[in-house]
């Protein structure tokens, strides 16, 4: 039976082990023990080891067959020295893994003035945050090629599922940018995040890129609109991009800056992935269906 290492074994990471259970042995990093008791009632094997010390990744070595890479940079500066060490500990194996599927951000195209972007445009990172996730996106594409490991990189946009929508922001009052100012943005289900990464673990072609988002990219305003009309909350105000800059944190500041609407052929052509929720309105409709089944 193959061998799967899942390296940030989170949100994401878990609704994808619902759909390859069975069909391989999982392994999961985890720096945290008090996790392993859950994890093994998943049916997953925690390895201990924490990615920012590399001294305790030695058990990676030639321990699986497939990588799928969630785990985040560190929260400083632009290297992602996590995925350094990962690659460090897979390469000193007898065996090397003989794909990775990792899973990036669209951050780093950095802002396409609301351009149709596809995987061949050259990255722009215009936040460190986004430079550290072009680091480790080098980094593995430069490994895999030298090495022989199939990598495959999804660039991944706003994931959001029931339990991650805008609520308490809408609930909160939190202004939006009126539309000739606003940015265009992209989404994809958490369910159907799963369901890429799984279909890259199978089909993901050598040192590939894919834009893993839906069908619908909108304006962020809108966005906030529509889960406000469901949830039968306020709408946000509307403020100018000047008027945004005074009252807004420099951390949502930072997705309204960039516009991009992402295209999504390859994981359909070459993935071929099946969207569930093909734009956030099928998305939003089954949030509010689960909402009402536990109430």
């Amino acid at each position: 039976m193959r061998r799967l290492l899942i390296v940030g074994c989170g949100d994401v990471a878990l609704r994808m082990v619902a759909l390859v259970r069975g069909r391989c042995r999982i392994f999961a990093l985890s720096h945290s023990p008090q996790r392993f008791a859950a994890l093994r009632a998943l049916g997953i094997t925690p390895v201990q080891g924490d990615l920012d010390r590399a001294q305790t990744l030695d058990a990676l070595a030639g321990l699986a067959h497939d990588v799928v890479h969630f785990a985040p940079p560190p929260s400083q500066g632009v290297h992602d020295t996590r995925t350094a060490h990962l690659i460090a500990a897979l390469a000193k194996g007898q065996s090397l893994p003989q794909q990775v599927v990792y899973i990036s951000t669209s951050g780093v195209y950095g802002d396409c003035h609301g351009e149709l972007v596809a995987e061949t445009r050259p990255v722009r990172p215009q936040t460190d945050r986004a430079r550290r996730r072009a680091d480790a996106e080098r980094r593995l594409r430069e490994w895999g090629a030298r090495r022989g490991v199939r990598v495959a990189i999804l660039r991944v946009p706003g994931i959001y599922a029931a339990d991650r929508l805008p609520l308490e922001r809408l609930q909160n009052g939190t202004p939006a940018l009126r539309s000739e100012d606003d940015a265009y943005v992209n989404h994809v289900h958490a369910d159907d995040l799963a369901r890429i990464a799984l279909a890259a673990f199978y089909r993901g072609h050598p040192n590939r890129m894919y834009n893993a988002a839906d069908d619908a990219p909108q304006k962020m305003g809108d966005y906030f609109d529509l889960v406000a009309d469901r949830f039968g909350l306020p709408r946000p105000p509307r403020v100018t991009r000047a008027e945004a800059e005074r009252v807004l944190s420099q951390n949502l500041l930072t997705f309204m800056r960039e516009s991009r609407r992402l295209v999504n052929h390859r994981i359909k052509e070459e993935l071929r992935a099946r969207l569930r929720f093909p734009t956030v309105h099928e998305g939003i409709a089954a949030a509010l269906a689960a909402r009402g089944a536990r109430t």
